[in-house]
């Protein structure tokens, strides 16, 4: 199995192991993913510049031209914030407790939304399973797309 895959299937453990309860692996395994993608995405762009500004102007690109179908931006602008919240909810709580299964019925439900985006409407893969950075590049460019919005309705009011 290539350092990709073996990226992906740590990356999406680490988040399980999260999601049952058991933070320390989970988190341990998440991070071990996330490096082993780094490492493939470094291997496969050879010719990215150096330094992190280039890196992140490269995922930033790469996040933007990967949600493209309006539907998937939609369910994006809803489930990624949905999904950041509920991960801190499930790291800072007690597992299964009240405040805990809440958190964890959410961040369920924020990856299926984007899941469902990726499948039905943009027809792709998650952008992490190509670029890591994107667990960050994706909250950023979520923001950014949401100013946009807001400066469109404020100039048409």
């Amino acid at each position: 199995m290539n350092t990709k895959k073996i990226g992906v299937i740590e990356v999406v453990a680490g988040m399980g192991l999260v999601l049952a309860g058991r933070k320390k692996e989970g988190l341990l395994t998440f991070a071990h993913g996330f490096y082993a993608l780094e490492k493939s995405y470094r291997e496969n762009n050879p010719r990215l510049e150096p330094g992190f500004k280039a890196r992140w102007r490269e995922s930033v690109r790469f996040y933007d031209a990967t949600h493209q179908e309006p539907t998937n931006r939609t369910l994006h602008r809803w489930g990624i914030p949905v999904i950041l919240a509920s991960a801190l909810g499930l790291l800072l709580t007690k597992p299964y407790t009240k405040p805990w299964w809440f958190s964890a019925s959410a961040f369920a439900l924020g990856w299926a939304t984007n899941i469902v985006g990726h499948g039905k409407y943009e027809k792709n893969r998650p952008a992490f399973t190509e670029d890591p950075l994107s667990f960050v590049a994706g909250p950023v460019w979520d923001l950014q797309q949401l100013k946009t919005l807001k400066k469109a309705k404020a100039q048409h009011v």
